[in-house]
């Protein structure tokens, strides 16, 4: 329904493409995918350095020395900016990759990706709204926490406005969308609980950890990078609760700790891809199907194949 809230699927092209092994031919083929399926028509430069990357040896030697699951477009990319800024083009980064890969690699083995893109609110926003109030919200993947503040953005829907309810608007980023029919709220939403569950939890009020998440936002997105800066504003004013934990492990207990005079809402985007067993997500689902919650997935079919 939101024309303007991209899910990035590069995590899940890299860790499930269905060629075995470190081979270069798998890894380019990855790149790729990438390059056509994610970057074309969002990122110019990154559709470049995607391309190039699969068809450089010396590219494709450096990223087959990893393990699978960090050699993904998005972390390597994430990586050079982080370090050295955006790369001007395709001979700057191969410079940057030929004088710095020992630093590149450090960056790529210490690091995750986890883009925590508080305009994907915008999505959940109407949903939400048609939930009986007040909400209690427990997101998967939450890194930072962004998510979780959907009461404390502004919305405009082609002209159709909704203002946060938790802070006021003047301090709120505006997540401008496109819709398509889908029923748009009239007001924000009354949220009386929230925690987010995360392998790696964000601090917000570590430079070096928001930093990151800065360097996780692509070239030629426009005022992206402006709007997240906003909303680590608003968050360092909210101070969303995110704890450590594995959604295999450690859900239940959180589930339990949900007031009950809330409407109970999980959720979670682009998270599942890191569960490469297709038994893990199943479980995961059974739990999700065996709770009393409302249950949000906003994920790539092909990891529920089974799943209506």
């Amino acid at each position: 329904m939101c024309e303007k809230v991209e899910v990035d699927l590069s995590e899940y092209h890299a860790l499930s493409h269905p060629m075995e092994g470190n081979s270069t031919n798998r890894i380019a083929s990855v790149y790729l995918a990438f390059a056509e399926h994610e970057a074309h028509g969002r990122s110019a430069l990154y559709e470049t350095f995607a391309r190039a990357v699969a068809a450089d040896s010396l590219a494709l030697s450096f990223l087959a020395e990893f393990p699978r699951a960090k050699q993904q477009p998005n972390l390597l990319f994430a990586a050079i900016k982080y370090l050295y800024g955006t790369p001007r083009d395709w001979s700057d980064f191969r410079r940057l990759l030929l004088e710095h890969g020992a630093e590149i690699r450090a960056t790529m083995m210490a690091r995750a990706t986890q883009t925590n893109e508080p305009a994907r609110c915008a999505a959940l926003l109407p949903l939400l709204a048609r939930l009986p109030p007040p909400l209690a919200l427990l997101e998967v993947g939450a890194a930072a926490g962004l998510c979780l503040l959907p009461d404390a953005y502004a919305f405009d829907y082609g002209g159709h406005r909704v203002e946060p309810t938790s802070v006021t608007p003047a301090a709120a980023p505006t997540f401008f969308c496109r819709v398509n029919g889908a029923p748009l709220p009239n007001c924000g939403l009354e949220i009386i609980w929230r925690v987010g569950l995360d392998l790696r939890p964000i601090d917000i009020k570590d430079p070096e950890q928001t930093a990151w998440l800065e360097a996780l936002v692509w070239p030629d997105e426009g005022n992206r990078l402006r709007l997240l800066r906003t909303a680590l504003e608003v968050a360092k004013h909210c101070r969303p609760r995110v704890v450590h934990g594995d959604l295999r492990t450690d859900l239940r207990a959180l589930v339990a700790q949900m007031p009950a005079n809330a409407t109970r809402v999980i959720f979670h985007t682009a998270v599942l891809s890191y569960l490469t067993s297709c038994d893990d997500r199943l479980a995961f689902a059974q739990t999700l199907s065996d709770l009393d919650v409302v249950w949000i997935c906003n994920e790539p079919p092909e990891l529920f194949p089974d799943v209506t």
